[in-house]
């Protein structure tokens, strides 16, 4: 069982998130190099007008002359990731859930559109991108978006509720125990940026070795460094989304003591979760 039936530390759930993602690879990476290449097409232009350069995408600031667009392109870069992560963390959550029923799913069966509830994951994560599109747009406000609407995707997932009721959901769950889930969400997405960047960098650099230095090659090496970064990050973040939410029901609802008492009654069922096999 990768989610031990009890409160986790915040170490314990991070390392949770990286075995679901190891077990489940095989369904959630090719779904997210897709998803992180879409973003890759839909910023590229943004980028161009805002005059920032690869690898890092950074204006030089003091000859700045388009603020407002190189602000924009941040909105949508945070809208995009946060759309992607809620995207596949309607896929984690319920690898996650049939986890803690001691199911293993296969790859096959976790893309299976059957009792996956896509369409109302989709209105979720484009609800929470958007959202995090006006937030990002206002300024410090995007950390609020990311940290209470991260639990909706699996919140329509294992708790069966629809997405307005999904994201009120994510949000109370969020709120619990002083903040704490908002606080784990909010510290796994920066952690996860810092290596994103020293990654990113650092593939550049390794593909730059291999390019003979030729200028029309930065773009789309810098471009293909990331799309890999952010590959294995999306799903990562999703899947520490999908443990949060299961961990804030045991810490705060009891769940891993309702789920403890059906196994011992030998009365396990995806019904428990709302998990469909």
């Amino acid at each position: 069982m990768l989610l031990p039936l009890r409160p986790l530390t915040v170490g314990e759930l991070l390392d949770a998130a990286v075995s679901l993602l190891r077990v489940h690879g095989r369904a959630l990476l090719p779904v997210a190099v897709v998803l992180a290449a879409i973003e890759q097409a839909l910023l590229a232009p943004l980028r161009l007008l805002a005059g920032v350069e690869p690898p890092a995408y950074l204006p030089d600031f003091p000859q700045l002359r388009h603020v407002e667009l190189f602000w924009l392109l941040l909105a949508v870069g945070a809208a995009t990731e946060v759309t992607i992560i809620a995207l596949l963390g309607g896929l984690t959550a319920r690898a996650a859930g049939a986890d803690l029923l001691g199911h293993r799913p296969t790859a096959r069966q976790l893309l299976n559109p059957r009792g996956g509830r896509f369409g109302a994951v989709a209105v979720v994560a484009l609800v929470a991108g958007a959202s995090m599109f006006v937030a990002a747009l206002v300024g410090p406000a995007w950390f609020v978006v990311y940290a209470l609407f991260g639990l909706a995707a699996p919140a329509v997932v294992l708790d069966r509720l629809g997405p307005g009721r999904a994201l009120w959901r994510s949000t109370k769950l969020a709120c619990r125990a002083g903040l704490r889930a908002a606080g784990i969400r909010t510290l796994g997405y920066l952690a996860w940026l810092a290596i994103r960047v020293a990654l990113g960098l650092g593939g550049y650099a390794a593909l730059d070795a291999l390019s003979l230095g030729e200028a029309e090659w930065t773009a789309p090496m810098s471009a293909l460094a990331w799309l890999l970064v952010n590959t294995v990050a999306y799903p990562t973040l999703a899947c520490l989304d999908a443990a949060l939410h299961l961990e804030t029901r045991m810490r705060t609802e009891g769940l891993d003591i309702l789920l403890s008492r059906a196994a011992r009654r030998g009365q396990v069922s995806p019904a428990l979760l709302g998990v469909v096999r």
